[in-house]
């Protein structure tokens, strides 16, 4: 058996509407199939070998030694069913037929690659984290996100909204989860390039204040409020959520910044911004989320090498749970899961749309990264691997009086 009929056999035999093209010229697959896996070379199987889980393969499409023809994400459809931890023998059986021991010389990783130092969720590592996905460059971000500059699951009113129409609408119904009213303070952790911050100012006259640990965020937040005019009701800094110094808000929204806690710190963030709150004050906490509890964290995966350094995801109940034994009555939760799949969609079309223009000014390396990223978390939570929910507690008086209404309408 040639080396391509033998990935093409793990991929899924020849139901799997993929084809693949090697660099020995063999061929296997669909002639006609609309999606082609070219492997450019030897050291993309060397990868592949020695890869944990989606590693190898990421690695091998960052550095260019895979390349995909065609639809990305119709590719990583057809590769879902790819056994990634396929047993020791069929591990074995694949190595001989794809070129033999030799392939177990693990080629130096591309250098988009990171290894952060430090102990984990220090605030120094944490700041070295939070650079590495942030600081990439603002102007990347704007052709991104689009003018929103929301870097977080949008809310679709109609299928057919636009993202611009669905970040609004996901900023929206945060405030109206947190019943923002005008004079109200509210703090926002990890508040990304401010877009929660000016919506609370903009459109219902909150105080607000924005934190992030990326440094260009803070400062291109810091200047749309002022071009905004919003500089009397809305502020960003760049510092981390622990070193926040004022108390008594009425409000607490925190929108994508859960992920990067760490498992092991939830209690205390949660503590945290429980003591932040005056009694009756609200939190909204919008995050990424497994669908269980018992799944462990994916350590030197693709997402924590390449995307989210240190990240760690579970299950809401988990979060649920740490909530409830701070203090916090939970009065609200949903899955908007199948929303942050069509997020990604947009972000995916955005970042074709300026192809060469991200090319230009991150490096077609960092461009791979993104590419491949996006079309994995949309396949992600459309197929369940991912969720994200909205949870919403309250810090009760100590009478019980939490200040919500019988039912909640957010309409």
């Amino acid at each position: 058996m040639g080396r391509a009929e033998a990935l093409e056999r793990v991929i899924g035999g020849g139901t799997s509407g993929v084809a693949v093209s090697m660099f020995d010229g063999t061929r296997a697959g669909d002639p006609n199939a609309a999606v082609t896996i070219h492997v450019r070379n030897e050291r993309a199987l060397a990868y592949v070998a020695t890869g944990k889980g989606d590693l190898g393969l990421a690695r091998a499409f960052v550095s260019g030694d895979i390349e995909v023809e065609g639809d990305l994400y119709l590719a990583l459809a057809a590769l879902s069913r790819l056994d990634l931890e396929m047993s020791l023998a069929d591990r074995w059986r694949l190595l001989r037929e794809l070129g033999g021991v030799k392939l177990l010389r693990r080629p130096p990783a591309p250098e988009q690659e990171v290894h952060l130092r430090g102990r984990v969720h220090s605030k120094a590592r944490d700041q070295e984290a939070i650079s590495h996905h942030y600081d990439v460059s603002n102007k990347f971000y704007e052709w991104l996100l689009g003018p929103s500059m929301a870097y977080t699951c949008a809310v679709y009113p109609t299928r057919e909204a636009t993202l611009e129409e669905a970040q609004f609408a996901k900023f929206d119904l945060v405030a109206k989860k947190l019943a923002l009213a005008p004079g109200m303070r509210l703090l926002d952790v990890g508040c990304g390039w401010g877009g929660m911050v000016m919506h609370a100012a903009r459109e219902y006259g909150v105080r607000a204040l924005g934190v992030t640990l990326s440094r260009r965020q803070a400062e291109w937040a810091q200047k749309a409020i002022a071009e905004a005019g919003l500089t009397e009701l809305a502020e960003v800094r760049h510092l981390d959520y622990r070193d926040v110094p004022e108390q008594s808000f009425d409000a607490v929204s925190s929108i994508g910044l859960t992920e990067h806690i760490g498992l092991k710190q939830l209690s205390g963030y949660f503590q945290f911004l429980y003591g932040r709150l005056r009694p009756g004050g609200r939190l909204l906490n919008h995050c990424i989320t497994m669908p269980t509890n018992a799944e462990g964290v994916k350590r030197g995966w693709f997402i924590q090498r390449y995307v989210f350094p240190d990240g760690e995801l579970t299950g809401v109940g988990r979060l649920v749970s740490e909530m409830q034994d701070i203090g916090f009555e939970v009065r609200h939760e949903e899955n908007l899961r199948e929303h942050y799949g069509m997020t990604t969609r947009d972000w995916s079309t955005n970042l074709n749309a300026h192809w060469d223009e991200v090319v230009a000014e991150v490096g077609i390396g960092k461009a791979r990264v993104w590419r491949l990223y996006l079309a994995g978390v949309q396949l992600a939570f459309e197929q369940n691997g991912i969720q994200l929910h909205q949870v919403l507690g309250v810090k009760p008086h100590p009478d019980g009086n939490a200040e919500v209404p019988l039912r909640f309408d957010w309409a």
